[in-house]
């Protein structure tokens, strides 16, 4: 259940909605869902739904992490339209009349509109998270949010732990998967006995995962606390496959610079899509610079990913 968890995944691409601006796919993805929750018959559902799912085939994101996606949250909407069911009175006779129950018509269909409506929620909202990095997501909430800083709204500390948070998603999920595996291994029943039973089993698996939550926060700021990077005073700016230097790229008054050492994929690191749009989207400023300082174990591969 845990691997079918895609909140917070990104996937690569170069379709038409992969080459959106963040802030319209951000704007879109807003007024989609007060659009969903706002439609009060079907034929309007239907058509937010038909909306979507056009969205999904231009951006080529295909139908089985649809369902990924949605399995997750299945035991939230069979509560939720349990609830409507139950819950929602109309006029008339009941279709349905057992001791204290009662199911009207109306009953059955909010329930079904209800159960609509929150598997097309979260389908919309992980079109955005599928088709946009968490690095260019969050420089679309910063921008959109900029004029709050007028206000002193904390607008760049807001959107870093954002980005900070989705980063950690697949962190926490396979985390959770672990230690329930190691639950289980002692023999916890997780998936099995009465729903209290399995309540009270979840409190091992909640206890470890705070604390190591807490430690991977803790040292997320102890590893960068007090430190800096030294390098060396000969640096020469080249660009791949040539021999030219460029060092007037080190001269120019404002330089981004990306360092990558050389602990685990250098590659996955470097993640030169994502920077790749925010170069092409600062083109303009032609007294920025953009420099990648890499410590590589294995300088073939860097070129090869480069190139």
């Amino acid at each position: 259940m845990l691997r079918d968890i895609t909140i917070g995944q990104h996937f690569p691409g170069n379709s038409l909605v992969h080459r959106f601006d963040p802030r319209l796919k951000l704007v879109l993805t807003i007024a989609y869902i007060v659009l969903l929750f706002a439609a009060s018959n079907p034929l309007g559902l239907a058509l937010s739904i038909l909306f979507l799912a056009v969205m999904y085939k231009v951006a080529k994101i295909p139908g089985k992490m649809i369902l990924k996606s949605l399995k997750p949250i299945l035991p939230i909407v069979i509560f939720t339209a349990v609830l409507n069911l139950f819950f929602v009175s109309g006029e008339g006779e009941p279709l349905v009349h057992i001791w204290f129950l009662t199911i009207y018509a109306e009953g059955v269909r909010y329930a079904v509109l209800m159960a609509v409506r929150v598997m097309a929620l979260i389908a919309g909202t992980s079109l955005l998270t599928y088709t946009t990095s968490p690095i260019v997501l969050t420089d679309a909430i910063e921008q959109l949010l900029k004029p709050l800083g007028k206000l002193h709204f904390p607008v760049h500390e807001l959107a870093m732990m954002m980005s900070i948070a989705l980063r950690f998603i697949p962190t926490l999920i396979e985390e959770t998967d672990k230690i329930m595996n190691a639950q289980k291994a002692r023999g916890a029943q997780l998936d099995t006995g009465k729903m209290t039973d399995r309540v009270k089993a979840l409190v091992p698996v909640l206890i470890p995962l705070f604390i190591s939550a807490f430690r991977r926060a803790d040292e997320l700021v102890q590893e960068w606390t007090n430190k800096k990077i030294i390098f060396p005073d000969d640096i020469q700016a080249k660009i791949v496959g040539r021999d030219t230097n460029c060092n007037y790229l080190l001269l120019k008054p404002i330089k981004i610079l990306v360092y990558v050492d050389s602990i685990g994929c250098t590659a996955c690191k470097l993640n030169f899509y994502d920077w790749y749009q925010k170069i092409n989207s600062l083109g303009k400023i032609t007294d920025l610079a953009f420099l990648f300082y890499v410590n590589t174990k294995n300088f073939k591969i860097l070129i090869h990913q480069i190139i």
